[in-house]
């Protein structure tokens, strides 16, 4: 009679039911966080196999915004639960899911807690592009506002902070990760971090964890920005994307060592830097140089016989997985190279967040050739489509790929034409062509040019200190690779240490105002003007 008294209540009480539901998720993501698993719907678990699985795509984790899950094209799970490494890959893995540490606390200790009524650095004045940053796009509104305090106080180190926003324990998850996932210049940023939440299962105090690089984090950023820069510099003189994309998984390969005792490995900081990194590694550091290419690439999780990660890379307005460790073996290949979701069912399957970020569907793309001493990529059943022993490149389907003939659509007989044979050109040598030439055009010498954070903080100081007081301009140029890394420095207010500070101490000012304009000398370089006004 007590229950049925009670659902009569609910039945005719809407809101009291919904506050109830509430409660009950909130206790449940709190108990799931002291048993030591992740909360809500869509966290992970362990099958009878051992591997990591996920929520079906389309259905929501725990602070994933379900309008914006409508209007995806979903990405399908294959059709086998199980997913195992070839042999020439096995154990190249080493991926390392976010490990949280939750703790409950009484409303006592929260008043007394080192971020209590502390939020740090809210993020309240960033923003996140979309197609840059998937994993920022498909959180709840007040999540994304979580997602930009976590970010901000990474960049400014600042340990503990009170949410901005309410957030459970389950929810707080799924926002980190995806912080993680979407910015791979966090290479400080560890992958743990810990929650004090009460007993409602709200989050009174986040606290990250940060790697080693920290303790000297400007020489680490400088080392970080240097390595990868030197790539992107290469890379940026090639053109369209496709070649850019093929050099940098090229440029990777031949930098980076499988090494699964690599310190850092979780970082692109170890691949770059250190050269030396698992998986993990591998994919932030593609991650990074593409995105400061232009091109959208995304850090992809799940699974491959164990916990693994790759990318997901769009060229030319076409998503495509990139697996650069399993490619770079003791023989390089392009086995993993530009592969549809279909072509790597067999091998890997994507969990957690990442089974919302776009699907990798169409045709194949060509294999390109294979890299010095290594053997071009092959289909499943192990023929090159349009070879000899597939001679109509048929797919798995049965539908005939008709994209490899010379003249598919014969409405009229081809015409050859005799040309006489050109000599091959380099390049590399034409790219440093066009950059040489777009100096010379700008009045500029490759001297002037700050190559590194460094060079251009120790330029900046000077300048501003030669223009003096009062409403002022200087300029410099910097190669386009740098441009990221200034920026940020801007929105984070770094540029102050790097360069304002003291320059205004050796000139006996006190405020200072910069407004930053940025022109497009081509050939791969940025012209920077600072409207500065110190006094």
């Amino acid at each position: 009679m007590i229950g049925c008294t009670g659902i009569l209540v609910c039945a005719l009480n809407p809101s009291l039911t919904a506050m109830l539901a509430e409660r009950v998720e909130s206790v449940g993501s709190a108990q799931s966080s002291r048993d030591g698993q992740s909360g809500g719907l869509g966290g992970l678990f362990r099958d009878g196999d051992g591997q990591s699985d996920s929520t079906v795509p389309g259905e929501g984790q725990p602070g994933i915004n379900a309008d914006w899950l409508e209007g995806q094209s979903g990405y399908e799970q294959p059709d086998s639960p199980s997913v195992e490494a070839p042999e020439d890959v096995s154990g190249r893995t080493g991926y390392e899911p976010v490990q949280e540490e939750a703790q409950e606390i009484d409303e006592d200790e929260a008043g007394g807690l080192t971020g209590a009524e502390n939020p740090g650095d809210t993020g309240s004045g960033l923003s996140f592009d979309a197609e840059t940053y998937p994993y920022y796009a498909m959180l709840e509104a007040e999540m994304q506002q979580i997602y930009s305090q976590i970010y901000a106080n990474a960049m400014s180190l600042t340990p503990s902070f009170t949410p901005v926003a309410t957030v459970s324990v389950s929810q707080l998850k799924t926002v980190f990760e995806a912080v993680y996932n979407d910015h791979p210049e966090l290479f400080w940023l560890d992958t743990g971090y810990s929650c004090k939440y009460l007993r409602s299962g709200r989050c009174a105090e986040i606290t990250l964890k940060f790697n080693e690089t920290a303790d000297a984090l400007e020489q680490a950023r400088l080392a970080f920005q240097g390595a990868a820069g030197n790539i992107v510099a290469q890379a940026r003189g090639l053109g369209s994307q496709a070649e850019m994309e093929k050099y940098v998984h090229d440029a990777l390969m031949g930098l980076v060592e499988y090494d699964v005792a690599a310190p850092m490995n979780q970082s692109a900081y170890s691949a770059l830097v250190g050269g030396r990194s698992v998986c993990a590694g591998y994919a932030r550091a593609f991650q990074y140089i593409m995105q400061e290419l232009g091109v959208p690439c995304y850090y992809c999780t799940g699974y491959a016989g164990e916990d693994h990660a790759w990318n997901i890379v769009k060229i030319d307005g076409v998503y495509r997985n990139v697996d650069v460790t399993w490619d770079d073996t003791e023989e390089p290949t392009y086995n993993y190279f530009n592969k549809t979701d279909r072509e790597l069912a067999a091998t890997h399957r994507r969990t957690g967040l990442s089974v919302y970020l776009p699907a990798c569907e169409g045709a194949g793309t060509q294999t390109p050739a294979a890299p010095e001493g290594g053997e071009a990529g092959t289909s499943e059943d192990g023929e090159i489509p349009g070879s000899a022993e597939n001679p109509g490149g048929e797919d798995a389907d049965g539908a005939d790929d008709i994209s490899g003939l010379i003249n598919p659509n014969p409405i009229q007989p081809l015409e050859w034409e005799s040309k006489k044979k050109e000599e091959p050109v380099d390049p590399l040598q034409a790219a440093e062509d066009r950059k040489r030439e777009s100096l010379e055009k700008a009045g500029v010498t490759e001297e002037q040019v700050r190559d590194t954070m460094q060079e251009y903080y120790e330029d900046c100081r000077r300048l501003l200190k030669d223009a003096g007081t009062g409403d002022r301009q200087f300029v410099n140029v910097i190669p386009q690779s740098l441009w990221g890394s200034v920026e940020r420095a801007y929105n984070s207010g770094d540029y102050r240490k790097g360069y304002v500070d003291s320059a205004l101490k050796d000139m006996g000012a006190s405020s200072f105002a910069i407004q930053l304009q940025v022109q497009d000398l081509g050939g791969g370089y940025y012209r920077l003007y600072h409207n500065v006004y110190t006094y």
